[in-house]
């Protein structure tokens, strides 16, 4: 019957070794302070001495709290005053007023690269720009309601003109769209309906005699 003989356990590698070891001693005629965090600690017996590296807590769970809602407070902001409010509100509403103005060289663009022919994307895109400033500037009061109170309504009027005039910018490009496009009588042949017969002022004739 063959025995089965017991491996041994493979030895320890060299940093167990080290870290079961015991450091050197500190020797009593060295200068050189500990560094911070170093500490020595003994032993029941006071004469093995060990060192180890300690990892000190700067805050405890209390002090973090504390310091959490003293940050949180310190971040909470006060209320808006009335003015404040005010002039918040009246800065959207210029902001809303010379919207229509930004997109006009994007309109422009647009209108150019459609073309002058008559076609269906042309007319689209015409009757696009004569049907949104005409109901923007009908639909003048609901939008700006929200921006009135009693510390903006003197400055919501000149607001108004100025959106109500970036809207006429916009149909001014769409009337440019339809003349290029040729259909604004501008032109004398478009009137020739009511155009009076010119009345000679002298007749020439010629007899021919045979």
């Amino acid at each position: 019957m063959a025995t089965v003989q017991a491996s041994k356990p493979p030895p320890p590698p060299q940093w167990v070794l080290d870290l079961n070891s015991t450091g050197p001693t500190k020797s009593k005629a060295a200068n050189i302070p500990d560094p911070p965090g170093y500490q020595a600690v003994s032993t029941s017996s006071g004469k093995v001495k060990s060192i180890a590296f300690t990892v000190q807590i700067v805050l405890t769970s209390s002090q973090r709290n504390n310091t959490t809602k003293q940050s949180s407070q310190a971040s909470a902001r006060k209320p808006p005053t009335t003015e404040e409010m005010d002039t918040l509100k009246l800065k959207k509403a210029w902001e809303l007023a010379i919207a229509p103005a930004k997109q006009l060289p994007m309109n422009g663009i647009m209108m150019y690269m459609s073309g002058n022919s008559l076609q269906i994307f042309s007319i689209m895109m015409v009757w696009m720009l004569f049907k949104n400033p005409v109901n923007a500037i009908l639909n003048i009061s609901p939008t700006f309601a929200r921006f009135e109170t009693e510390g903006t309504k003197a400055n919501m009027l000149l607001v108004k003109i100025a959106y109500v005039a970036t809207n006429l910018l916009a149909l001014a490009l769409g009337i440019w769209k339809v003349n290029a496009m040729g259909l604004l009588p501008t032109t004398r042949s478009d009137w020739l309906a009511w155009e009076a017969q010119r009345e000679p002022l002298e007749r020439a004739r010629v007899d021919i005699s045979l």
